[in-house]
């Protein structure tokens, strides 16, 4: 059994995810609840959100079945089925949360930390840090909220081989968490190719109906999309299938409340614009397909000497700042001053 986490101060944090199981009370017996599951839908939200053609694949499932199916998800959720007011859209979101960097400058253009209920990318060249940053939020998650964490879980899907569990017991010491309990708190799946990287999100999506997990990694989104799709022949089917995996992550970030952190390369390319390249004229990596769906994305750089530098691009909350870093022993902190 995984470590216990901090303990959380909101009791209602687990209530807005409904459990499949819920299906029953309005009709749909236990072996098409247990196909559902199988074919790794496990909240009621999945279902609802999910496209017929979908749910016409799995084995059994008929097209009366699935408007039966969908019908039942309807009831289980009335305000998902409707217009509601901008007041009930705020009340909904006060579960939102936002989980700190373990940097006071990181924290103040981010107005708290990286956001739930949305999905945040960083992405910069090599050194600039990316992953130690996902370490050090990997460690914050699971302190109390009082102390900008979120009291959770963590999972990271691993697409280059970099996560270090040698590490979180080193940024663990720094924040007064247990190195064994840090680590027995992390889920971590090494993808070896796209089509893993998306096929993960069904097995996350059981861990995720525990209520437990505050954060999910993805380290790094387009490594493996860019090496299994090559030339602009397969362009089109590599943007369909990020477009896709991006999608279900959004969805996930909102069913479950999680802060989805997404890592990004950058290439190339001196007649980039200047809202989506850095000033040595690279930018981000995916395209408008990525671009669309990161909430927040963060340009990383190289500074003086150890520094490293964040500047916001885009952001619906955060205006376009900057913040300074370096990385210590612990993880992500502010330079010393001077």
């Amino acid at each position: 059994m995984p470590a216990s986490v901090a303990s959380s101060d909101d009791g209602e944090q687990e209530s807005f995810i409904v459990d499949i199981e819920q299906l029953r009370n309005h009709g749909i017996n236990a072996a098409d609840i247990t196909k559902l599951k199988t074919a790794s839908y496990h909240t009621v939200s999945a279902v609802h959100s999910a496209m017929n053609k979908n749910l016409l694949k799995i084995k059994g499932f008929s097209e009366i079945k699935v408007e039966k199916v969908k019908e039942a998800a309807a009831k289980c959720l009335p305000h998902a089925t409707k217009f509601i007011t901008a007041a009930e859209t705020l009340q909904l979101r006060k579960r939102c949360f936002r989980l700190s960097t373990g940097s006071k400058q990181w924290d103040g253009i981010l107005l708290g930390g990286f956001q739930s209920c949305s999905i945040s990318e960083v992405y910069g060249e090599f050194r600039c840090r990316k992953t130690q940053l996902a370490h050090t939020l990997s460690v914050v998650a699971q302190l109390p909220k009082d102390q900008g964490g979120a009291a959770g879980r963590v999972a990271w899907i691993d697409t280059e081989g970099t996560f270090r569990p040698e590490r979180i017991v080193q940024i663990a010491e720094r924040f007064e968490i247990d190195p064994e309990q840090a680590n027995e708190n992390i889920i971590q799946m090494r993808a070896n190719n796209s089509d893993t990287q998306a096929s993960c999100l069904g097995e996350l999506s059981e861990h995720f109906a525990t209520g437990e997990f505050r954060l999910l990694v993805v380290d790094s989104l387009m490594a493996l999309f860019r090496t299994d799709y090559i030339g602009r022949g397969e362009l089109s089917e590599r943007q369909q299938k990020l477009g896709q995996f991006l999608s279900r992550l959004a969805k996930m970030a909102e069913e479950f409340n999680l802060v989805v952190f997404m890592t990004n390369q950058v290439q190339s390319d001196p007649g980039a614009s200047a809202l989506f390249a850095g000033a040595d004229g690279r930018k981000p990596v995916g395209g408008h397909v990525v671009a669309h769906a990161s909430t927040t994305r963060i340009l990383l750089r190289k500074g003086r000497g150890d520094e490293r530098v964040a500047k916001i691009q885009d952001s619906p909350d955060c205006p376009e700042r900057e913040a300074t870093y370096i990385i210590t022993t612990g993880g992500i902190a502010d330079p010393e001053k001077a």
